[in-house]
């Protein structure tokens, strides 16, 4: 774990703060000393989890592009991180998939990460410094059944940050895909894993915090140290 003081000075934002991945990683970067932005779309319950890190509470939906200026308005300067942590979770085979539900699975997990990096990266290009974090899956490089839609999404995830990536080199802003395994968060919950065999236990997952171990590492390396891209998998 970092030390209290290693990002002291810096400001993140996190979307997808209000629980799980996004409330894990705001916790960490409090902790290390940033000054976080939270940003989710639940009011109260992104007001609680605020309140556990020690960060700002905006309410706000990174999936419409009016959210994504909200935040980068309610910010006023410069992020210094940027961590998309923000994402939705449904199964079904593509034969059963309404256009609703693939249409929510893109925009909740690929539109919003874009809508973010454009509201905010402009920024960070003319300060010179900066890095995104954008959370994708291991659904984003492997196929699973019933993941059509997520998948479909989250593959789209990968192929933005690496266009991203390549086109950060030189500019003192840096890219990563952390792709994690199943995590233990409350997007499992309306599915139920510990009762259906097609399904990892709970006991199996990784643990939301030690997804934000990972992107603690990543933000505190060097300037002179690139990590495209990483795979957190449980042991």
């Amino acid at each position: 774990m970092a030390s209290s003081a290693e990002l002291a000075g810096r400001t993140a934002v996190v979307t997808g703060a209000s629980g799980g991945i996004g409330g894990a990683v705001s916790r960490a970067l409090a902790t290390a000393g940033a000054s976080v932005w939270m940003v989710a779309r639940h009011g109260a319950r992104l007001e609680a989890s605020a309140r556990q890190a020690g960060g700002r509470a905006v309410v706000a939906d990174v999936a419409d592009p009016a959210g994504a200026e909200a935040v980068r308005a309610a910010v006023g300067r410069p992020v210094d991180i940027l961590v998309n942590a923000v994402g939705s979770f449904d199964l079904a085979p593509v034969a059963e998939t309404s256009p609703e539900m693939f249409s929510r699975m893109l925009d909740g997990n690929l539109v919003a990460p874009f809508l973010a990096i454009r509201a905010l990266l402009p920024a960070m290009l003319e300060a010179g410094r900066g890095h995104v974090v954008t959370i994708g899956s291991v659904a984003g490089r492997r196929a699973f059944p019933a993941n059509g839609a997520y998948s479909a999404a989250k593959f789209g995830v990968r192929g933005l940050h690496a266009v991203l990536d390549e086109e950060l080199r030189g500019t003192g802003v840096r890219a990563t895909l952390v792709e994690p395994a199943a995590t233990d968060t409350a997007l499992w919950d309306p599915l139920d894993p510990d009762n259906r065999p097609d399904l990892p236990p709970r006991s199996a997952m990784l643990a939301p915090e030690r997804v934000a171990e990972t992107v603690l590492y990543i933000v505190t390396r060097p300037p002179d140290v690139r990590i495209p891209a990483v795979a957190v998998e449980r042991s």
